[in-house]
């Protein structure tokens, strides 16, 4: 299993990310955000503000923001250069 253990907000819609089996990426998720529907859990991570609210959360072993919303650390991995 993969998950995150450690993540850090880089600017704009950038956050680095390093995964349990040691691999790191700096991961830009503007498109994937962008592209998510106006009635889901995505849409306040729209706007660039309430985006930089990202942290780490070492109970989910992922990134989290304010309003709950996650991203899979699988789908995280899939992202990663």
């Amino acid at each position: 299993m993969i998950w995150i253990v450690d993540a850090a907000y880089r600017g704009d819609y950038r956050v680095f990310v390093r995964f349990n089996d040691g691999k790191e990426s700096e991961i830009d998720l503007e498109n994937y955000i962008k592209s998510k529907n106006e009635e889901t859990v995505f849409a306040p991570l729209k706007e660039l503000k309430f985006f930089q609210t990202v942290h780490f959360d070492s109970d989910l072993d992922t990134i989290v923001w304010a309003n709950g919303a996650d991203i899979a650390p699988e789908r995280l991995y899939e992202m990663a250069c």
